[in-house]
């Protein structure tokens, strides 16, 4: 009430200022209101970025055991790999071993083959 007067106030002017009070009153609790449910959207804001923080650290110890796992699966295929290839070598190996064993035995038996056919095509003096 900024002005005082020694008269006394109208029914009038005391239901303005009784009215104009009420909405500074309603405006100021639609600020606060307003001012709490920015706090509250802040602090949410601020659990979800930790949240957000806290899950990159674990997808990036995540990735670190994945990158880890994945070289040693290299590591082993690797190995294996070149295990293949020695047995694949072995294997080339023993084919040829074998294929020269069986032309040989081949060879062989055209040859008794033969020498039984000469016997039993030559003439007989009896």
């Amino acid at each position: 009430m900024g002005k005082e007067t020694n008269r006394e106030m109208t029914a009038a002017d005391a239901l303005k200022q009784w009215r104009t009070a009420e909405r500074t009153v309603a405006v100021a609790r639609r600020g606060r209101l307003a001012a709490q449910v920015a706090a509250e959207a802040a602090q949410e804001a601020a659990d979800a970025a930790i949240a957000t923080a806290e899950a990159s650290k674990a997808a990036l110890a995540a990735a670190g055991l994945a990158e880890t796992s994945a070289s040693k699966t290299a590591k082993a295929a690797k190995l294996v790999v070149d295990s293949t290839l020695v047995e694949i070598a072995d294997a080339d190996t023993e084919t040829a071993f074998a294929e020269v064993e069986e032309a040989a035995a081949r060879g062989r038996y055209r040859d008794a083959a033969s020498r039984a056919a000469k016997r039993t095509d030559a003439p007989t003096d009896a």
